[in-house]
Order: structure tokens, then sequence, then C-alpha cells
């Protein structure tokens, strides 16, 4: 049975509808990484509120009277969760597997994806904000930066592709 999905001519005009939704009410794009970034502040504020006081990168977002939890960011990020989870559910297509290829063992294929994902993440805060934020937000603002951070990242995944293929076929 062949699995329906969104035209992604449709879904990219939704996004974009989305987008710009954003920038009219909110102000700015949208991006995922400052509200796991605020979210980890919170947990260090909780446990270390001396660590947090004496950093002054997580001081601009905690301590004192100021609640990291409360930015958009972390709204925005808790509907794509739940959006995920009820399209999903919709769709009938909600169950718990792993996809991978034949040449890949689940633990291996879930330690790379865990890996892959903390440097995503170490990258995202590195560069102070993630490529979500960077390709649909400053590729939207036509930020030539943005720009070249997707020319580049999408040439550095096609080039990377060849050598984890075997583990797909």
């Amino acid at each position: 049975m062949e699995e329906k999905y969104w035209s992604p001519y449709v879904a990219g005009f939704v996004l974009g509808l989305v987008l710009l939704a954003t920038f009219v009410i909110m102000g700015r794009g949208l991006g995922a990484s400052g509200a796991l970034m605020r979210a980890t502040t919170y947990a260090v504020d909780k446990v270390s509120p001396q660590h947090v006081d004496n950093n002054a990168y997580l001081a601009n977002y905690a301590g004192g009277d100021k609640n990291p939890l409360h930015d958009w960011l972390i709204y925005e990020v808790i509907g794509v969760i739940i959006g995920g989870l009820l399209s999903g559910m919709l769709a009938k297509r909600l169950r718990f597997k792993t996809d991978k290829g034949p040449n890949i063992t689940v633990p291996f294929r879930l330690a790379f994806a865990f890996i892959g994902g903390g440097l995503m993440g170490f990258g995202a805060r590195l560069a102070q904000g993630c490529t979500s934020g960077q390709a649909l937000t400053g590729g939207a603002t036509l930020a030539l930066g943005s720009w070249a951070f997707m020319m580049t990242m999408f040439a550095a995944a096609y080039a990377i592709a060849y050598f984890v293929r075997r583990q797909w076929i």
C-alpha cells in the first residue's frame, strides 16, 4: 500500500505562510535551537544557579527574575511536537520503528543518529542558530550568508552521502 503524503509544493507554500505569519506576528522568523538552549539553561539554573549567574552567556537568559522558558520559541517547539504527533495519528502513520538499511543494526543506527544530532546541536549553538533558523529565516530575508550556508550544507551532505550510502543499500 502506497502511503500518501502532501505535495512538496503545497507543504512548501504552507511553510512559507507560517514563516510569513511569524515575521508579522512575532517580528522574527522560525528556529528551534533557541528553545532547546532555553530549556537547558532552565535546568542548569535549577541545579546550579550560581553557575548561570557567573556565566555571561547563560545569565542573559536566566538568573534573577528571568525565566528562560518565557519565550515564544518554547511554545513553537511544543507546537511542532504536538502537531507532528497529531499529523501522524490522523494519517494513520504513527508507529514506533527505526528506519535503517540492511547493512546496519538498530543500535548502530540509533548511535549514529544520536552522534549526528549531538554534532548538529553543538554546531547550532556554536553558530548561534540552527539550520532551520538559518535556512528558513535567513533565506527568506535573502541574507547572503544564509544562502551561502544552505549551498554549503547541501554540498557537504551530498559529499558525505557517498560514504554512508552503503548503510542504506
